[in-house]
């Protein structure tokens, strides 16, 4: 009798011990306890489950720039020479491009640079070349800026390539408020002209 009464105190103390030691280790973490809120979610975690895009990302957003297929190189030929190799000027290829990007008074200000070479074919020579290069930006199907610029290269030396670098300083456009500008940078020789009339 004697032994079942201590048997039973006893466990009941070591329940009540086991109790309050479980309580004190949960409330003393301060967090991830049985009784403790849940961590606060970072907010950029947030925003990427909600499709959300952060005040802070768009500020250091900036468009990147896409070469259209076709439009990275740039052939010239002798009147009446249209894809003869024998009559090629001269071709014009862009290798390089990059853009910066400024905000201001609601403004997105756009620098592009264009990097390139030109290599002179066998019905060309030492002189300038000029070559038709359109800069566009677009948000889906709406073009925000599009114009086509002509860039002139010296070539002095026609048995080598010669280097350039194209830069438009300021495109102006509305701040994004989505990652959604396009910038496209490429040979454009224009419409097509029509032919003349009988």
């Amino acid at each position: 009798m004697v032994f079942r009464l201590i048997d039973g105190r006893f466990l009941t103390a070591l329940a009540t011990a086991g109790f309050m030691l479980a309580v004190t280790g949960c409330q003393s973490g301060g967090s991830g306890g049985f009784f403790s809120p849940p961590a606060p979610k970072d907010p950029k975690v947030i925003a990427a489950e909600e499709g959300k895009i952060l005040a802070s990302e768009l500020l250091a957003y900036c468009p990147n720039i896409t070469l259209r297929d076709g439009t990275a190189f740039f052939n010239s030929y002798a009147k009446g020479g249209q894809d003869d190799p024998a009559k090629l000027v001269h071709q014009s290829a862009i290798t390089d491009v990059t853009r910066s990007c400024t905000r201001a008074d609601g403004t997105m200000t756009i620098k592009v640079g264009v990097a390139g070479k030109v290599v002179v074919g066998p019905a060309g020579g030492a002189g300038a070349i000029t070559m038709p290069i359109r800069v566009a930006v677009t948000r889906g199907e709406e073009v925000l800026y599009s114009e086509l610029h002509k860039n002139a290269v010296q070539v002095s030396d026609p048995s080598t390539a010669t280097q350039w670098v194209f830069t438009v300083p300021n495109i102006n456009i509305p701040n994004p408020t989505a990652r959604d500008i396009v910038i496209y940078v490429g040979y454009d020789e224009g419409p097509a002209k029509k032919p003349a009339k009988p």
